[in-house]
Formats: C-alpha cells, structure tokens, sequence
C-alpha cells in the first residue's frame, strides 16, 4: 500500500487531566481513587450515568491493565479492599 492509499482518520487522545489532591508526579493513589470512584459511580447511578464516565477514562489512562484486571477479579470475588456501595 503506498502513501497515497492510506486513509487516515482523526484521533482524539483523551487522559486524566490535572487532580489537585494529586499533585505530584507518582499518580497511583490518583489511579486507584478513579478506579474506586468509577465503582461507586456506577453501584449508585448505573453505567449509563455519562458524570460516571470521567473516572472511568482517568484510570484507563493512569492505571497499569494488570492492576485493573486484579482489582475487577477481588470484586467479583468480595475481597476487594474499598467499599464500593456508598
């Protein structure tokens, strides 16, 4: 496929932006206050609540894929170390 062939598409780069009661450069209680507050969310408002979504791509972008997949299993599981119902 040559250059001319190439189609591109606009690409919109969505991060967590600046958190106050973050402000320092390690951002892994930052990572785990959006995971626990998108939870909350969502247990409280449905998945459907669009304010919901704003936690939800701050710890896509800040949390490692491994540490979601950990925490999700200790939820299913009710290990998880952060109550989530209110």
């Amino acid at each position: 496929m040559s250059d001319d062939e190439r189609v591109t598409m606009p690409f919109k780069f969505v991060t967590a932006g600046f958190d106050a009661r973050f402000p320092n450069q390690n951002q892994t209680k930052h990572c785990w206050q959006n995971y626990v507050d998108y939870h909350k969310c969502i247990n409280a408002k449905g998945e459907d609540f669009k304010p919901c979504r704003q936690f939800y791509i701050a710890y896509k972008s800040l949390c490692p894929a491994t540490w979601c997949e950990r925490w999700d299993d200790q939820r299913e599981n009710g290990n998880f170390p952060a109550k989530l119902d209110a």
